[in-house]
């Protein structure tokens, strides 16, 4: 599925994006990415299959692999990067909401054992059909699909190669890491770090939605040549990002041990300190996806997005062989945060040299505000009542503090106009 999509998502949202409303350009543009995202799938599914046959150790599961070709098929009719390029995300969280609860009660139905693996992919694949189903026959409202010759789209290919070799090399530094962990240490390290990284990986989720809502609007803003009002939409995302990751940060490093248990239960105590090295990450990961996807993507430049993935992938090899061996789950958090990190400085050295965002400072005053919060988690931890009752009044502390930080010491734009929203909303009430 990651060779017959490649870069196409990204392309999609920022050509789509691009075309500003005109029904002509849209439809030929659609028609463009759709034939070549087509293509690709057809090339991958006859790889597919041949590699399934050829390979004796495949046979074991030729069953579940040829289940997975609906999969390959149908995905490519999903077309999520045309709704997300036409911001249409009403009508992608309504089908999204209604297709997974249908995914969910069918899981509960139907899947009684672990025998029944084959029932759980089936409906799985289903899942994936019926949101390509859906999604062509609506997207008949909006575009026209015609085939196109090569000789039309082989001006896409070289964008769509540096896009989808970046998701190529992304791989390497998240997938990767789990992948060499099971190989040098075993199963129970990589429990111990997929645990740690699962509830980072929530949080964050939050956030990324921001991001490919905003991808789409500043593709659309930088076709107009208009630089102030893309400086105003980043300078509004750098400060959406410090409100939501300095709270989240502070307080799942403090109660690492809490939300273990809450996630995994007894037995992944191992989990903790990989847990407290990830977290900040959501700081780090936030600001690369400023860079990046609302950036630098969004500017066409495809090249030095490739050079990112490149550096980080480079890390991740490198500091998984000298780290991972001997500190286990520890060693391929830090191999995470070190891949990041190098993606973040090199995407920072590529966007600096396009636009000035004094967004350090912007994050220092943020960072003081919320240090405090420290010294009260401190006193609710040495209160002598139950470990849960402290971890509830930890959460609503946070909470208030939040808007007190926000609202009054650092003076979060972003935050205080929809704080005010809320509250002019709630006191017509």
């Amino acid at each position: 599925m990651l060779f017959s999509m490649l870069g196409i998502m990204t392309l999609g949202v920022r050509e789509i994006a691009k075309c500003n409303g005109d029904k002509d350009k849209l439809h030929q543009v659609f028609s463009n990415l759709f034939t070549l995202n087509l293509s690709l799938t057809v090339l991958a599914l006859i790889a597919f299959c041949a590699t399934i046959e050829c390979f004796p150790q495949f046979r074991p599961y030729k069953t579940l692999l040829y289940i997975g070709v609906l999969q390959l098929f149908f995905n490519t009719f999903a077309i999520e990067w045309l709704f997300r390029g036409l911001e249409n995300f009403k009508y992608v969280t309504i089908r999204t909401l209604f297709v997974r609860l249908g995914y969910v009660i069918s899981v509960f139905l139907f899947v009684r054992d672990s025998d029944d693996y084959v029932i759980y992919f089936v409906i799985y694949s289903c899942m994936i059909v019926a949101n390509g189903i859906i999604n062509w026959c609506y997207s008949r409202r909006f575009v026209k699909f015609s085939f196109q010759p090569f000789s039309v789209v082989q001006s896409y290919i070289k964008p769509l190669l540096f896009l989808g070799s970046q998701q190529i090399l992304l791989s390497l530094y998240t997938t990767f890491n789990i992948l060499y962990l099971g190989m040098t240490c075993g199963d129970t390290q990589v429990g111990y770090y997929t645990t740690a990284t699962k509830i980072e990986n929530i949080i964050l989720a939050l956030y990324s939605s921001f991001t490919l809502v905003m991808m789409p609007r500043i593709s659309a803003i930088m076709e107009t040549q208009n630089n102030n009002e893309v400086k105003r939409l980043i300078q509004q995302s750098f400060n959406l990002l410090f409100a939501f990751v300095f709270p989240c940060i502070f307080f799942t490093e403090f109660y690492a041990e809490e939300l273990v248990f809450l996630i995994a239960g007894n037995g992944y105590e191992g989990a903790v300190m990989p847990m407290r090295i990830v977290m900040p990450l959501m700081l780090i990961i936030g600001l690369e996806q400023i860079l990046i996807v609302q950036i630098l993507m969004p500017n066409r430049s495809d090249k030095q997005v490739l050079i990112n993935s490149i550096v980080g992938a480079a890390c991740s090899i490198i500091f998984n062989s000298l780290l991972v061996s001997n500190w286990g789950s520890k060693g391929s958090a830090l191999v995470w945060f070190i891949s990041e990190l190098s993606v973040m400085l090199t995407a920072y050295y590529f966007v600096s040299k396009r636009y000035k965002f004094n967004f350090m400072r912007n994050a220092l005053r943020h960072l003081l505000a919320f240090i405090p919060i420290l010294l009260v988690f401190f006193v609710i931890s040495q209160m002598p009542i139950l470990l849960w009752s402290k971890f509830i009044i930890g959460l609503i502390v946070t909470f208030l503090y939040t808007h007190v930080a926000l609202y009054y010491m650092v003076k979060n734009e972003v935050y205080i106009i929809y704080a005010n929203f809320l509250i002019a909303k709630v006191s017509r009430k």
